[in-house]
């Protein structure tokens, strides 16, 4: 079954009232985004959810699926013991990945998910009652291509499954983009999320585009989430897409952008 859903959502704590309180209302738009991409996961009937995380045990030369039997949703880092929902891993799909890509994936088994899977699990799948998960972090030494590759092997097992999937890249654009942002203030910060938005919007070229990005305008930038979204690409692979930008929301001095792909 082809794949149902593509998504980019941003991963803040703050999207979670108990956790961002007053700070909650200010990003009000991408928290309406996330409950629209909720929906279509639910209208979808969506079985597994490969979500892709920045924040997980990621590796320098390969990269780490948390293969635990079962993982829950910890947010206690953030003073949050409220989310407290279970899911089952999809071993399945986790296994044939594993088996085409050879020494590329390596397994871990950690019962905790991290908060780049933790938060937009705790957004989308409160009407999913019986998703798995597949929670992937990507490698930070290995390149965009490399990335492209992986989504390449991910997009091959998906072609032979019988199962509903959806895959969400978890990840923020710029931390640099105010002089109050987290990592300091960069001009390069508006610059690179500009860029990127405007590749995405123009489903034509899209992988060649991205690698031609500057790597000087990345790194300036501070980002957390191109890998995310380039592995993303790569399992949309030669699929057309529409592109449809539900918020993008700089309020904090982050890029959070929540982005569906039409597909």
């Amino acid at each position: 079954m082809p794949l149902l859903n593509a998504a980019i959502v941003s991963h803040s704590p703050i999207l979670i009232p108990e956790i961002g309180k007053i700070n909650h209302q200010v990003l009000r738009k991408t928290v309406d985004a996330y409950q629209e991409i909720a929906s279509e996961l639910q209208g979808n009937d969506i079985e597994t959810i490969i979500i892709i995380t920045p924040h997980g045990q990621v590796q320098a030369n390969y990269f780490t699926i948390n293969a635990a039997p079962e993982l829950a949703i910890d947010l206690s880092e953030f003073g949050y013991l409220g989310a407290t929902r279970k899911f089952f891993s999809d071993l399945d799909f986790i296994h044939e990945l594993k088996d085409i890509s050879g020494d590329k994936i390596q397994l871990a088994s950690d019962p905790k998910l991290d908060y780049g899977s933790s938060v937009p699990l705790h957004l989308l799948t409160s009407n999913l009652s019986d998703v798995k998960i597949v929670s992937l972090s990507y490698a930070s030494e290995l390149n965009l291509e490399d990335h492209f590759g992986l989504g390449n092997l991910i997009k091959q097992v998906i072609a032979k499954s019988a199962k509903r999937i959806a895959v969400i890249a978890s990840g923020d654009l710029s931390h640099r983009l105010k002089k109050t942002s987290p990592s300091g203030y960069s001009p390069k910060g508006a610059k690179f999320d500009s860029k990127l938005i405007e590749i995405l919007n123009n489903p034509i070229d899209t992988k060649e585009n991205i690698l031609k990005m500057d790597a000087k305008l990345i790194n300036d930038a501070g980002e957390c989430g191109l890998k995310s979204i380039v592995t993303l690409l790569g399992v949309i692979g030669d699929r057309q897409y529409e592109p449809n930008i539900l918020a993008y929301q700089t309020d904090l001095g982050i890029g959070y952008l929540t982005m569906d792909f039409k597909l």
